[in-house]
Parts: structure tokens; C-alpha cells; sequence
């Protein structure tokens, strides 16, 4: 099925502040939406609006070309969203921050999947270390896990490049990459320049 985040119109302001008006946005089946501009132009804010986080702005959503207030359930059981933080229980170990994610999306998921989704992050090895005792770049692995165990067709990420290694960035990469060539869509803040493709296209903000 091809898929289709609308935005019309979108306006928001903060601290008296605007920080975009009358933006029109379509992300579609098959594209890496890289939404850039400088810090503080509202790139993260502007994602929590287009996951449905955000109710504070002017303008209208659509998921389909129907009024994402009306088709809420169904956006969101469509969406995977990961924020600027990792997002990771420091108490639990790898294994169980995938098990928590699961049993708050509903999701029933099983132990197997969830090894097979550390060891495709590279953190077989790690998967009972409590993530605490973990760097700043493998806890952000046990968030991008999640990747390749929600199914999710919209992927919104902000900063998913943060405090990973060379090889990670281009795991990461490539993972995006298939995504979006098996129909799905993402939506994307970061700093790293992402490699040219037919998929990728640039939504600049602040300019």
C-alpha cells in the first residue's frame, strides 16, 4: 500500500518566537525526508508534530489524504518514532529495554527476535549488560534495535546518528536506505551528510 504523510500549512511558535509558517509537506512511499537547517530553527519540533506528539500549532496533518485526527489509531500503528535520547532504561539490560518497548506498543514479540535484533546492531555479546554500564554509542544501538523489531512503515528519527561509529553510520545508512526501497518512508534529523540517492530528498528549514 502506498503510503502518504500531508502537512498544510504547518505554523508554530515558541517563546514568542515563530519558528515556521505556512510550510507545506508531503512525505510519500519510498523517500528519506532529511528535514536540515540550523539549531534552533524547529527541525525537532517539527518532527514531534508530523509523529503526533505536538498539538500546539497551526495547520493540518493528513495520513492518506484523510485527517489524521480521524485515522489516529491507524497512524500510529504505522509509526516508529525515536527521539534526540536514546530513549534506554539504564536498569535494564539490552535484552529487556527491547521486551519493555514491545509490551508498551502492544506488541508480542519474543526472545529470539530480540537477540536477532542486537546481533544486527553489534551488541551480541551485550545483550545482559545492564545498559547503564554501556557507552553513549551502544545504548544508542539498543534504541536503533528497535529498527528491525517494530514493523513500522513511517520511521521518524531525530539525531539516530549520534554517538556511533564509523560502522555504525553506515549500518545505519544502509538500513534507512532498504526502508525506504521496500515502501517505506523516513523522516530524518541529522549532522551527518546522508549519501546521495534517488531516495533522499532535503527539506530545509530556518532559510
Amino acid at each position: 500500500m502506498s503510503l502518504c504523510l500531508q502537512a498544510r500549512k504547518l505554523a508554530c511558535e515558541r517563546d514568542d518566537r515563530r519558528l515556521f509558517a505556512d510550510l507545506d509537506v508531503d512525505i510519500n512511499s519510498g523517500e528519506i525526508v532529511r528535514v536540515e537547517g540550523p539549531n534552533g530553527c524547529g527541525k525537532t519540533t517539527l518532527l514531534k508534530i508530523l509523529s503526533g506528539q505536538l498539538s500546539d500549532y497551526e495547520g493540518a496533518l493528513y495520513w492518506n489524504d484523510r485527517p489524521l485526527r480521524d485515522v489516529r489509531e491507524s497512524f500510529l500503528s504505522n509509526l516508529l518514532y525515536l527521539g534526540h535520547a536514546p530513549g534506554v532504561k539504564a536498569g535494564l539490560s539490552p535484552l529487556e529495554n527491547l521486551a519493555w518497548y514491545q509490551a508498551l506498543s502492544g506488541e508480542r514479540g519474543n526472545e529470539k527476535g530480540r537477540l536477532e535484533a542486537l546481533e544486527n546492531v553489534g551488541l551480541a555479546g551485550f545483550e545482559d549488560v545492564p545498559a547503564g554500564q554501556l557507552s553513549a554509542g551502544q545504548q544508542r544501538r539498543v534504541a536503533l534495535a528497535r529498527l528491525g523489531l517494530t514493523p513500522r512503515a513511517l520511521w521518524v528519527l531525530d539525531e539516530p546518528f549520534t554517538a556511533i561509529d564509523r560502522d555504525g553510520v553506515a549500518a545505519l545508512e544502509a538500513t534507512l536506505l532498504a526502508h525506504a526501497r521496500a515502501g517505506g518512508c523516513v523522516i530524518v534529523t541529522t549532522h551527518h551528510e546522508l549519501a546521495a540517492s534517488p531516495q533522499l530528498r532535503r527539506l530545509p528549514l530556518g532559510q
